[in-house]
């Protein structure tokens, strides 16, 4: 398997994954979901007693949890994750406080919510110098070789990859950077459970790392599910059928660039 891969998938599985990806995807939660009342008095025991672990596991049980937050799926998939995880764990279990039983109870027949739109936090990060660069305007980049991160616009980002990396793919990209002489390019996505939609956003980020004749290291910035060891088709495929493609988390991006 790619090495930064098998380094993903240990992040994930072996530290505070969620904790420290919080810092890249800082989704607010906004929403409540459906309750089955037949858990209910244990659910309630765990907040009384602020019991924030029991209370997270009793609530994963449920059809639907009671909020709308984008670590849940995660946490749900895999339960081993709660206990690594505690920062994640308090701050769901402070909405849950905040809201109190009484308003929990009264939106339990509330129905699930679209995901709201997480794209722009990956760009966002890497604006606060999460890297240790400073991404800089076309021009500044442009200017010389020295390492760098391009800061703009949608558009300046494809034409920049088409006219100077013969990118001819037809998907946007998140990441263009030059580390030690060499661009980089990449498309980040957060995803948050399996199937559908997000089976789509795998496959998008997939194919722009299999674009042919790209004069750039390719690679597929992925975070979420997909690194829970298991029969799920997304861990299946990129520990098989994409092992050799440059599929990694953000949290391990900065480590692979200065590397390179």
């Amino acid at each position: 398997m790619n090495y930064w891969t098998q380094l993903s998938i240990d992040y994930a599985n072996q530290k505070s994954y969620l904790d420290d990806l919080f810092h890249v995807y800082p989704t607010i939660p906004e929403g409540i979901r459906d309750i089955n009342e037949d858990s209910w008095k244990k659910i309630e025991d765990a907040f009384n007693k602020k019991s924030n672990e029991i209370l997270i596991k009793e609530l994963l049980k449920l059809n639907l949890f009671p909020i709308k937050d984008s670590y849940i799926a995660y946490l749900k998939r895999d339960k081993t994750s709660i206990e690594r995880n505690p920062k994640t764990i308090n701050r769901i279990c402070g909405r849950l406080y905040e809201m109190g039983l009484a308003k929990i109870m009264e939106r339990c027949s509330e129905p699930k919510e679209t995901n709201r739109q997480i794209g722009p936090f990956f760009r966002r990060w890497l604006n606060n110098k999460s890297l240790g660069i400073q991404p800089v305007s076309l021009d500044d980049f442009t200017k010389n070789k020295k390492d760098a991160i391009l800061n703009g616009s949608d558009k300046q980002l494809m034409d920049f990859a088409y006219d100077e990396l013969n990118y001819k793919h037809s998907k946007g990209l998140d990441f263009i950077g030059r580390f030690n002489g060499k661009y980089v390019i990449g498309e980040a996505k957060f995803l948050t459970d399996f199937g559908g939609h997000q089976n789509a956003q795998f496959n998008d980020a997939i194919s722009t790392v299999k674009a042919k004749n790209v004069k750039a290291i390719k690679l597929a910035i992925l975070d979420g599910v997909l690194y829970i060891k298991g029969k799920n088709k997304m861990y299946k495929d990129i520990s098989t059928k994409y092992k050799d493609l440059n599929i990694m988390s953000s949290l391990v991006l900065r480590e692979f660039l200065y590397q390179i």
